[in-house]
């Protein structure tokens, strides 16, 4: 089965379009004020309703008030709320939507993190001091592949560094559900750079054969 890829850190139409019809099966929108990728409901909400029915729309949110969650869900419709604070399994699974709960990995005992989260897929990433993710840096594959003999029950997404250069290899030797990007396709913070995007995309998705 084809790697399922999601584009995060979407912040404007012409990127959000661009990425659909490259291929993406899913995009992230990032409502989290720390972030340079940041984007306003109502942003997110004019972007999504230009974008084809097919591709899921994930929110993500960084330890977030419940009604703003709400809020986002309701105004932009989406598909699939990714959770990358501290939030509680209790919290994530209140939004009656699917979720996906990410992980900052650093060693073995990171993983441990992820049993108490009965999330529909759990998102690794790379762990960088005082930093909640695209930061560019990836962490040590291998606690990736523990991790999936570790999860059998929970998709995969693999992120953290992941480049138009080394999804390939990260694909073949993970083998995760899906990959995500975000400062590997940019051109700068919250501009996508259309031809890291496809060149992300073909990589990725040419391991199907593989």
């Amino acid at each position: 089965m084809a790697v399922i890829v999601k584009i995060c850190g979407i912040t404007n139409p012409t990127d959000g379009m661009a990425a659909a019809q490259a291929g993406a099966d899913a995009l992230g929108f990032v409502f989290c004020d720390e972030s340079p990728r940041r984007v306003s409901i109502e942003a997110a909400a004019a972007i999504i309703r230009q974008l084809p029915s097919t591709v899921v729309k994930v929110g993500v949110f960084v330890n977030a008030p419940e009604a703003f969650v709400l809020r986002a869900i309701a105004e932009c419709g989406l598909n699939l709320l990714q959770f990358h604070g501290d939030e509680s399994p209790g919290y994530c699974l209140q939004f009656g939507l699917m979720s996906m709960k990410a992980f900052r990995i650093r060693d073995a005992a990171s993983l441990q993190a992820m049993n108490a989260y009965a999330t529909d897929a759990w998102l690794l990433d790379a762990c960088a001091p005082g930093k909640l993710g695209g930061t560019g840096e990836k962490f040590n594959w291998d606690l990736a592949v523990q991790a999936q003999a570790q999860g059998k029950r929970r998709p995969i997404f693999l992120a953290g560094g992941l480049t138009p250069e080394n999804i390939g290899e990260a694909v073949q030797r993970v083998r995760p559900y899906g990959v995500d990007v975000s400062s590997g396709v940019e051109a700068e913070p919250g501009r996508k750079d259309l031809g890291k995007v496809k060149a992300f995309i073909r990589a990725a998705k040419a391991m199907e054969d593989g």
